[in-house]
C-alpha cells in the first residue's frame, strides 16, 4: 500500500489517522461478524459466510503460500458507516483491501486462485468437492476480476456475487495511486487488532475491554474527512486522476443531499470530472453500458433516486462540458434524457410500452411543419449481472 502506518509515518501524516471509539468498534465488530449470503449460479449452493471468516481463510492461506499480507483494512461506504451511522451514504459492497506485494504476474495469479480455492472450504456439508475446479468455483461464485498493472498502480479485485448487490469484495493491492473519489468515501479502517483480539481473547470485548482499532483517511486529514461526512459535504481533489472522474458519484451525492464544500471550487471541478469521464467513456455505446450498470448497482432500494441523479447529470454535463464536439454534447445529453424517461415511465408507469415527450422546438424549425410530439417506447433497463471469463484491464 502507498500509505503507512501511523507507527512508522512522520508526524505531518498523523492528521491521516485517528483511534475509533467503542461504539464504532461495536459497529465494525457487527459488519465483521454478520453472514452475507454468496449465491452461487445455476445448481451451486448459497454460500454463507462472515467478512471476518473470508478474511481470517484467505490471510492464512496466502501465507501459507508465502505471500505476506502486511494489513487487511475495511474501506468505503462500509468504513464511513462505522464512522457514522447516519451518514446519507449508506452502505452495500463490503471492500476489503489485503495490503500484499505483487511483484509479478505468478503473484497476481497465485493470489486469484488462493481465493478460489478457499470458497471450497465454504461449501455446505455434502457437496462432493473432488471434482470442482478452480474455473467452476469462478464461473459459479465470482461476479467480477479485475487486474490492474501499471508503472503507478498494481492491484487486482475478486468481487463475489450477491444477488442484492451487497457484493464482498476483495481487493489486494502492491500499490494503488489514487484511493479515494471524494473525502466523504477516503476511509479505511485497519482491522488487524480487532482480527487478532477475536482469534486470542478469551474474553468478550467491552468499553473497558476491547482492542485500540485505527483509522484512516486518504484524502489527508481524518477530522476534516469527518467533518465532511457529518456534515454532508461534497470535496474532493484532483478529479481528473479518478477513473471516471468522479462524475457519477458526485451527481449521486448531490441526490442523497451533500452539498460542495466551495460553489465556485466546484464548479471549476465539475470541468475536470467531465473531461475525464470523457476520455474513459467517450462512445456513446459505452457511456450507456456505464451509465446503465450505475443505475442498477447504486440505487439498490432507491429506485426512485434514479431518474433525480440523471436529471443532476444532464445539468452537470450540460454546463460543464467543454471537451466534446456540438453534436457529441447533444448525443450524450439525448442519451441521459432518453434514460431519465426510461426510468421515470418504470417507476411511475411499470406497465407503459410507451411515452410521449413534449419539446419545445428549436428556433430554425418552421412552426408549420413542426410536430410537437412524438413517441419513443421504452425498453427495460439492462441487468448488468454479468459473469466475466477473465481478467479485465482498468485501463
Amino acid at each position: 500500500m502507498t500509505s503507512t502506518p501511523p507507527s512508522q509515518g512522520p508526524l505531518k501524516d498523523s492528521r491521516r489517522y485517528s483511534v475509533l471509539s467503542w461504539q464504532q468498534v461495536q459497529r465494525l465488530d457487527a459488519i465483521l461478524s454478520e453472514s452475507v449470503p454468496v449465491h452461487g449460479r445455476g445448481n451451486f449452493p448459497t454460500l454463507a459466510v462472515s467478512p471476518r471468516q473470508i478474511v481470517q481463510v484467505v490471510r492464512s492461506c496466502l501465507e501459507a503460500k508465502g505471500i505476506a499480507v502486511h494489513n487487511v483494512r475495511l474501506n468505503g461506504s462500509a468504513a464511513s458507516h462505522v464512522l457514522h451511522h447516519d451518514s446519507g451514504l449508506g452502505y452495500k459492497d463490503l471492500d476489503l483491501i489485503f495490503a500484499v506485494d505483487l511483484k509479478s504476474e505468478d503473484a497476481f495469479q497465485m493470489v486469484k486462485d488462493v481465493v478460489l480455492d478457499c470458497l471450497l472450504d465454504f461449501l455446505p456439508e455434502g457437496v462432493n468437492k473432488e471434482k470442482i475446479t478452480p474455473m467452476t468455483l469462478k464461473e459459479a461464485y465470482v461476479q467480477k476480476l479485475v487486474k490492474v498493472c501499471t508503472d503507478t498502480d498494481r492491484w487486482s479485485l475478486i468481487s463475489l456475487s450477491n444477488n442484492s448487490g451487497k457484493n464482498v469484495e476483495l481487493k489486494f493491492v502492491d500499490s494503488l495511486r489514487r484511493q479515494f473519489e471524494f473525502s466523504v468515501d477516503s476511509f479505511q479502517i485497519i482491522l488487524d487488532s480487532l482480527l487478532l483480539f477475536s482469534e486470542c481473547s478469551e474474553n468478550p470485548m467491552s468499553k473497558t475491554f476491547h482492542p485500540t482499532v485505527t483509522g484512516e483517511s486518504v484524502y489527508g486529514d481524518f477530522e476534516e474527512a469527518m467533518d465532511h461526512l457529518k456534515n454532508r459535504i461534497i470535496a474532493t481533489r484532483n478529479p481528473e486522476e479518478i477513473r471516471g472522474g468522479g462524475l457519477l458519484k458526485y451527481c449521486n451525492l448531490l441526490v442523497r443531499g451533500f452539498k460542495p464544500k466551495s460553489e465556485a471550487d466546484m464548479k471549476a471541478l465539475q470541468r475536470y470530472m467531465c473531461s475525464r469521464y470523457f476520455i474513459d467513456f467517450p462512445d456513446i455505446g459505452e457511456q450507456q453500458r456505464k451509465l446503465e450498470c450505475y443505475l442498477q448497482n447504486h440505487f439498490i432500494g432507491m429506485e426512485s433516486k434514479r431518474y433525480d441523479c440523471l436529471m443532476t447529470l444532464h445539468r452537470v454535463v450540460n454546463e460543464s462540458t467543454v471537451c466534446l464536439m456540438g453534436h457529441e454534447r447533444r448525443q450524450t445529453l439525448n442519451l441521459i434524457a432518453m434514460l431519465a424517461i426510461r426510468v421515470l415511465s418504470e417507476q411511475s408507469i411499470p406497465a407503459a410500452t410507451n411515452v410521449t415527450c413534449y419539446y419545445q422546438p428549436a428556433p430554425y424549425v418552421n412552426e408549420i411543419n413542426f410536430n410537437n410530439y412524438y413517441v419513443t417506447h421504452v425498453q427495460p433497463l439492462l441487468p448488468c449481472n454479468h459473469s466475466y471469463p477473465k481478467w479485465l484491464p482498468c485501463n
